[in-house]
C-alpha cells in the first residue's frame, strides 16, 4: 500500500504558505477582484495563492501534475494536485471569514483518479482538516496538534441537521420541489456554504449535505475527509467520489434518504 503521508505533510506545507498569502490580503482595501466568463469572481488572491502552491509543487513533486480552478491543467502522470485556492471567493471579497483553501492528491485508479490525501485550511477561522486514505480524518492546528473525527451516528431525518448553499441551484435543475420536501423533514436546517457543510458533516456536527453544481476542486478534498471520517460522499446520482459535478455527504446512514429527496422529481 502507498505511504502518502510525505505527501500529507507537504500538503500541510502548501497550506501553510497559501494562508499566510490569502490572510495578507483578507480585507484589503485594496483587493482587486474580476469577473471570470462563468460570471464568477477571482480575486488577486486566488490566483497569487494558486501560483504560490504551483510553486510548490514544481520543486517538490515535479512530476506530478496539477489542475488548479485558475489556472487549469499542468503536466500528466498518474498523481494529480487538485487545488482550489480559495474555495468562497464570494466570502472572501466581502469579509466574510468563512472561506478555505482546499489542497487534494488525487492517484490513477480502476474508474479514474481518486483522492487519497485532501487537506481544507480556513485561516479566518482558525480551522484545519485533513485525512490520507486508509488513515482517517483529523482536525487541528498542525499535524502533531490534532483530533481523529467521526461522522455523527444519527440514523432518521427528523433528528437530522441539513446544510446547504443556496436555493437557486435546485430551481435551476429542477430538483427545487425534492430539495424543500427534504427540509420539512429534517429537525434543522441552515445554508453555511461551500466547505463548511463538509467539515461539519465530517466532525459529525452536521448529518447530511449537499451542492447541485460543482467543479472537482470544490470537492475532491472534502470528499476523501468525509469518508476517511466515516461517511459517504458521492454524486446526487449516487456514484462514489467528486466526479458527478455535483454533491451529496452524510454520515452514511441517512444517505439513501437524502439522495431520494433530491432526486425524487427530478
Amino acid at each position: 500500500m502507498p505511504d502518502y503521508l510525505d505527501d500529507l505533510r507537504l500538503a500541510h506545507v502548501l497550506a501553510d504558505a497559501a494562508d499566510a498569502a490569502t490572510m495578507d490580503r483578507f480585507k484589503a482595501l485594496d483587493l482587486k477582484v474580476e469577473t471570470k466568463p462563468d460570471m464568477t469572481p477571482v480575486s488577486e488572491a486566488d490566483k497569487a495563492a494558486e501560483e504560490l502552491i504551483r510553486g510548490h509543487l514544481a520543486r517538490a513533486r515535479p512530476r506530478d501534475s496539477v489542475h488548479g480552478e485558475e489556472f487549469g491543467v499542468a503536466g500528466t502522470g498518474p498523481r494529480r494536485w487538485v487545488i482550489d485556492p480559495i474555495d468562497g471567493t464570494k466570502n472572501y471579497v466581502r469579509g466574510v471569514p468563512v472561506w478555505a483553501t482546499l489542497i487534494a492528491l488525487m492517484e490513477a485508479k480502476e474508474g479514474g483518479y481518486q483522492p487519497v490525501v485532501g487537506l481544507v485550511s480556513a485561516p479566518a477561522l482558525g480551522r484545519r482538516w485533513w485525512a490520507v486514505q486508509d488513515h482517517g480524518a483529523f482536525t487541528g492546528r498542525s499535524l502533531t496538534s490534532a483530533s481523529r473525527i467521526h461522522v455523527s451516528q444519527v440514523s432518521t431525518l427528523s433528528d437530522a441537521s441539513f446544510a446547504y448553499s443556496s436555493l437557486s441551484g435546485w430551481e435551476e435543475q429542477g430538483r427545487l420541489d425534492g430539495f424543500l420536501d427534504l427540509t420539512r423533514e429534517v429537525w434543522r436546517t441552515r445554508a453555511y456554504g461551500d466547505f463548511w457543510p463538509y467539515m461539519m458533516v465530517a466532525e459529525g456536527s452536521v448529518d447530511i449535505c449537499a451542492e447541485p453544481e460543482l467543479s472537482l476542486w470544490d470537492m475532491a478534498a472534502n470528499a476523501i475527509i468525509v469518508t476517511e471520517a466515516g461517511g459517504t460522499f458521492t454524486g446526487l446520482d449516487g456514484r462514489p467520489g467528486p466526479h458527478s459535478g455535483n454533491a451529496a455527504a452524510s454520515n452514511g446512514r441517512l444517505h439513501d434518504e437524502l439522495l431520494g429527496y433530491l432526486n425524487q422529481r427530478y
